[in-house]
Formats: structure tokens, sequence, C-alpha cells
């Protein structure tokens, strides 16, 4: 029989665990939303405390644990075209722009979803991309390429199968968007279109982790996923987003998040109703 709650030292535990593994600050007040998240992996692992649970991460043998315990800590609600604004504005002038003129001569456009989840904004990423191109006679001056991260292997395993419930597909998406871009694979399921997903590549990365692999970028998306950092991690990530685009490359943060101390790294650009950052 396990006990329901954390004590304070076994919460201080789980606390630091989840920030040495993937950065993310509990405030003190957190202890019951992570009783209620975690009760049921003690049952699943037949583990009988969160003392049990603490030291099981700390030996790090179970590798599906650690990755639901991730999981379960970090998965907020995502929608399809989330904010409406950045896809807007990326169809409408980042892809003009960069598949115009001279532009055309320099490769691929690629297009970074930081923290994809389950697989909602790079697939939006994509189907913008797919309006733009039926906007431009069906041609794409330049090919697009999205890679697509998390820390969770759990998510992205999901991501990667692009099959959604009916109240995912409701989170977003018109009906016209849903007829053209995913095939009903049953009742209660929607699957995103092979010409939609090709173009994307999911990885399993950690932002504390060094992005020198994942190559330059010309746009990264990086949203609503800073609020879960302190204030130092939040410098450090968003100065290795800019390491990481190309010269006045574009960064999309969450419309409740701001440049937590970078901002000599980035200007603010306005793009009604929203807001953009361009790396300086």
């Amino acid at each position: 029989m396990h006990r329901d709650n954390f004590d304070q030292a076994e919460f201080d535990l789980f606390r630091q665990f989840l920030q040495d593994a993937c950065g993310i600050a509990l405030g003190d007040n957190k202890q019951y939303l992570v009783s209620n998240r975690i009760r049921r992996l003690l049952e699943e692992h037949k583990l009988h405390s969160f003392s049990d649970l603490v030291r099981a991460l700390k030996q790090n043998t179970n590798r599906k644990l650690r990755d639901q315990v991730i999981d379960a800590m970090t998965t907020n609600e995502t929608f399809w075209f989330r904010d409406i604004y950045p896809y807007e504005h990326l169809r409408t002038q980042l892809l003009p722009q960069l598949m115009g003129g001279n532009n055309r001569m320099f490769g691929p456009i690629r297009i970074w979803s930081a923290a994809c989840s389950s697989g909602q904004e790079p697939y939006s990423i994509s189907m913008m991309v797919e309006e733009y191109r039926r906007q431009n006679m069906g041609a794409l001056p330049r090919p697009v390429q999205i890679v697509a991260t998390d820390v969770s292997a759990t998510i992205l395993d999901q991501a990667r199968k692009a099959e959604y419930d009916r109240l995912s597909v409701l989170r977003g998406l018109s009906d016209e968007r849903l007829q053209r871009y995913f095939d009903k694979a049953s009742d209660n399921v929607w699957r995103v279109k092979p010409f939609v997903r090709e173009r994307i590549e999911f990885k399993a990365w950690n932002l504390m982790d060094s992005y020198a692999m994942l190559g330059k970028f010309d746009i990264v998306f990086c949203r609503n996923v800073l609020i879960y950092f302190n204030a130092e991690l939040k410098r450090q990530i968003l100065q290795k987003i800019h390491a990481s685009l190309k010269p006045k490359g574009i960064l999309f943060l969450g419309s409740s998040e701001g440049l937590a101390g970078a901002a000599d790294l980035f200007e603010m650009v306005r793009c009604e109703p929203g807001i953009l950052y361009r790396a300086v």
C-alpha cells in the first residue's frame, strides 16, 4: 500500500531530480500537482512510496519510468495552430520572404519545433507550408525541413504515429483542414496524411543539452516551454537558440513568454496581433 502524498524531504528530492533531468523548476506549492500526476505510475511500477520512486529514478536503470515521469510533468495542453498568428505570419510573410529573390539559392528552409509534444505544432507548421505551396501554383522554390524535438521519448512516439482522436482534432482544426490533411483511420481516429508528415523529422532532445548537432535554422518555434525553467536556464536556452539561428533568424515564443534576460540577442518585432523575435 503506498502513501498518497510526498513528505517535504521526498518532494525536495523529486524536485531536484526533475531539475537535473530536464531543467524544470517546481515551486513549493506544486506537491498536490505532482502527487496527482505521479500516483498512477507508483501503481503501475509497484512502488510503495514516493521515496521508492525517487530511488528508482536516481538508479537510472528503468528508462520507461524516467520517460513517464518527465512526460507526466511536462505534458501541457496542445492545440492545432495555437494562437494562430505565428502560423499566419509564417504563411503570409516569412515563407514568401525566404522563398523569394536570391534566397532560393540558399538550400532548404529549416524550421525547428522545440518541445513539439504530441506533434500538433510541427504538423501545423507543415500544413502552413502546404497552404503556401498551393497559393504559389503548387511550387516550393526551396524545400522546407522541419525538425521536431521533445525531451519525452514516449510523447515523440505518439507524435510520429500522427494519429489523433476526435477530442484532439477538435482543438483548433477547421473542418476544411481536417478533410484536406487527414485520413480517417477509424471511427474515432484521424491520421495526418503522408505529404504533411514527410518533411518532419522527430528527435528526442533535451533543451539543456548542446544544439550543435541540430544544425542552423531559419525559424525556431519554442512556445509555452520556457515557463517551466528558472531565469538562469531560460537565459541559457535562449542563448543557445540564438546560436542555432541563421543571421536574422526568427524566434516565436509563447504568447505569455518573454526574453528572460536575453533581450540583447533579439529584436522584438510586432506582427499584429502577436510578437516575434529576430536574432541580432
